[in-house]
């Protein structure tokens, strides 16, 4: 029965995607705290998501796994280094290095460490020459889980992330649906019951003509990837101004999301 929650990571684990009634993001890591609150006696859970956008590795084990391993919760997510695969000229054998060196100091303090693997990229343009790298980081996350015993949450075989449904406008970030299918694997991979099957098929969508595929293309590139590289161009990060959610609680979360449901 796990008491206490830490969710440590980039936006995949702020929620980027998945907004609530007020603006700010749910995701799939309060949707998990949810799911592990309700097997709690009311109020006898604690969460905590430390996790901002845009932070590399270093920046993560520097500003948010001390206080993670303060906090010595019963689990920790810890998903990193994503941010660093999708950098030019990175290498994912030196990066898993710094990742296991992070999942020692975790794994010292809290009961469980789950850790998360990246997604397969075959289906996203901007990414699909990156598949190789990623797979080749995934191979280490799991040779570190296996090391200091944490279970993984596997999102390169997650075959419903497939569909564009469950991706934002941004084609970057998981939509709702997804952070909710993403929850659900991760209950998965801690041994808990959950609601409902993360594979269940999506419903059939009409056929896109090749004029409308293009389309969604152009305003694609001009919304989304025109603004990402010219952030990278100036040195800048989507979480340069952003601070972490913090502490929450259950009961705000589940009614932010009945609210947007």
């Amino acid at each position: 029965m796990i008491g206490s929650y830490v969710a440590v990571g980039d936006s995949f684990t702020e929620g980027v995607g998945d907004p609530g009634p007020d603006g700010a993001f749910v995701g799939w890591a309060d949707r998990l705290a949810v799911l592990l609150a309700d097997r709690r006696p009311e109020g006898d859970f604690r969460y905590v998501n430390l996790a901002v956008r845009g932070k590399l590795l270093d920046q993560i084990v520097a500003d948010q796994v001390p206080r993670a391993v303060e906090l010595a919760p019963d689990l920790v997510s810890f998903c990193a280094g994503g941010n660093d695969i999708l950098r030019p000229g990175t290498d994912p054998d030196e990066v898993a290095e710094r990742f296991e060196k992070a999942v020692a100091q975790l794994a010292a303090v809290a009961g469980t460490v789950m850790v998360t693997t990246g997604f397969d990229t075959r289906g996203v343009p901007l990414l699909k020459h990156l598949r190789g790298k990623i797979a080749t980081y995934n191979g280490h996350v799991r040779a570190v889980a296996d090391r200091y015993g944490c279970p993984v949450l596997d999102l390169w075989s997650l075959r419903s992330v497939q569909d564009r449904r469950a991706w934002d406008a941004d084609r970057l970030h998981l939509s709702p649906e997804g952070h909710t299918r993403v929850a659900l694997r991760a209950g998965l991979a801690l041994g808990l019951k959950v609601p409902a099957d993360p594979e269940q098929p999506w419903p059939p969508l009409p056929p896109r003509g090749t004029l409308e595929i293009r389309r969604d293309d152009v305003h694609w590139a001009r919304e989304y990837l025109v603004p990402w590289i010219g952030r990278r161009l100036r040195g800048e990060s989507s979480g340069d101004h952003v601070t972490a959610k913090g502490t929450l609680s259950p009961e705000d979360i589940r009614s932010r999301i009945a609210k947007v449901a």
